[in-house]
């Protein structure tokens, strides 16, 4: 199994090398990993593309520090801020439409294991009006200085099926729930989705750790599951970050 570290210098080449990835796995049939922080970004999903809101949500976006992206996986917005923790796992795959809700409920189990290792107390769900909200979510119990303990979101899945691959990936949230809060509140109601800045969640503020290099290893870990690797790196000119 390839073991990809690292991230690409800029978002476009970053997300570039994923889809190159993508296309490796299916022509060469061997599975690979990647666990790494992205860029500082806001990506909408196809569906926010097409929305009336998108323009105003892009602004919105832009006005709080975050360039907008449009991602080919997933649903609805989600913010990485430079310490939100990506995933994905590809595996080489015959049928195209066969195997999609087992790939998901694994997903899931292996998400909520690696963040129960991680000493957080993880389950499959989300909260109302979470960001991205999907059948595939993980959320845990959240202490916060705003509104005491309560469930928050702490990661989303989504998957992409082509011809010969299938890559089932994510995003955790680390830390930064406020930040994240704060920018996703105003471009999803420009999208007219609703959302509750209080459905965030983090890792940090489940009990685990404020370090996203722990938290991508211990995914891309769970992922490998024992399996023999080969770690490959992708050069990264301005971020000297392990993940």
């Amino acid at each position: 199994m390839r073991v990809i570290r690292g991230r690409a210098p800029t978002p476009d080449a970053d997300r570039d090398a994923t889809r190159d990835l993508l296309d490796a796995v299916a022509d060469s049939g061997t599975p690979a990993v990647r666990a790494w922080t992205p860029h500082r970004q806001l990506a909408f999903g196809r569906r926010d593309a097409n929305e009336p809101g998108y323009d105003a949500a892009c602004v919105a976006a832009r006005a709080r520090g975050f360039p907008p992206v449009e991602r080919s996986v997933g649903g609805r917005a989600v913010a990485y801020t430079g310490t939100t923790v990506a995933f994905a796992a590809l595996e080489p795959t015959d049928e195209s439409r066969s195997g999609l809700t087992e790939r998901y409920e694994a997903a899931v189990d292996t998400v909520v294991a690696a963040l129960d290792s991680l000493g957080v107390d993880a389950e499959r769900g989300e909260p109302p009006d979470s960001f991205c909200p999907g059948d595939y979510s993980v959320q845990a119990p959240c202490s916060t200085d705003s509104a005491g303990q309560r469930s928050g979101k702490l990661a989303g899945i989504a998957q992409r099926v082509t011809a010969g691959a299938a890559m089932v990936s994510g995003v955790v949230i680390v830390a930064d729930r406020e930040e994240i809060g704060d920018v996703l509140d105003p471009v999803y109601d420009a999208l007219g989705v609703p959302f509750d800045p209080e459905s965030v969640g983090s890792v940090a503020t489940a009990g685990g750790p404020n370090d996203p290099d722990a938290v991508a290893r211990t995914l891309e870990a769970a992922i490998v599951d024992g399996r023999p690797t080969t770690v490959e790196r992708l050069a990264d000119t301005d971020a000297g970050r392990e993940a």
